[in-house]
């Protein structure tokens, strides 16, 4: 499905460097192991943002306000009301994702279900997310950026099962379902509105995305969250939780005499 609003152009920017500067370098294009990669990511807390995408490296310009800062509120408010409302559901924005030894993203906003409930991914002892998120959303440029091309590759390879890709310069929002191992567009509703197939009540208008109407998006949010199928969801990752705690409580060790 897409969603194509006038656009408004993003003004380039670039990242300069300090010529004397003796440490590792990370630089757009570099072909790096996921492990250097890693190294030089840590010897660089100025770099905000840093991805290895088949074992090159990218760094994106520097964000601009209408054209990413407030998306990205939008759309990290929005999955946070959601996780608010599901339990065992975990969102997370802007966090190093470890999908293979080649891919390390770090996208916009992602939603994960709890590993102890079958959710695919999990936190390293280092506090990354290894694995694939159930739900990916990037918030790009353009059509031309390489979130819609290699990552959307690398993300349908590695398992995401779905990938929202909003691309602000087109006005348009793409939000694709895996299905067999390819992506396919999610189809909306009579009004317009998309429905997560993955997290039951995640409802999403994308024309209130794209026009900067966070109520409206709240709105149609709160109409997902009332549904049936959201109460059926979440009332299955209750009793989930609940026997969880249950089989912990009856294994753990009693108090000693």
């Amino acid at each position: 499905m897409s969603v194509r609003i006038s656009p408004t152009a993003p003004k380039p920017n670039i990242l300069t460097s300090t010529p004397s500067d003796t440490r590792p370098p990370l630089a757009p294009g570099d072909r790096l192991s996921r492990a250097e990669f890693e190294r030089r990511y840590r010897a660089h807390p100025e770099i905000k943002k840093a991805e290895l995408i088949q074992g090159v490296v990218h760094i994106p310009s520097p964000t601009h306000f209408r054209n990413h800062g407030v998306p990205h509120l939008m759309v990290n408010t929005w999955v946070g009301i959601y996780v608010a409302h599901t339990p065992g559901v975990l969102a997370a924005d802007n966090t190093t994702v470890l999908l293979d030894n080649e891919n390390v993203v770090q996208p916009d906003a992602l939603l994960r279900l709890d590993e102890k409930l079958g959710g695919s991914s999990h936190v390293t002892e280092d506090d990354f997310l290894a694995g694939p998120p159930e739900l990916v959303f990037e918030i790009a440029a353009s059509s031309a950026s390489y979130d819609m091309h290699v990552k959307k590759r690398v993300y349908a390879r590695t398992g995401v099962q779905e990938y929202i890709a909003l691309q602000m310069y087109e006005g348009r929002l793409d939000w694709f379902i895996l299905r067999e191992g390819v992506y396919e567009n999610l189809t909306p509703d009579e009004q317009g509105v998309l429905h997560s197939e993955v997290f039951p009540g995640l409802w999403l208008d994308a024309k209130a995305l794209l026009t900067g109407d966070l109520k409206k998006m709240l709105d149609v949010l709160q109409q997902g969250l009332a549904s049936k199928a959201h109460a059926a969801f979440a009332a299955h990752l209750t009793s989930l939780l609940t026997n969880q705690q249950t089989e912990a409580a009856d294994t753990s060790p009693g108090p000693q005499k």
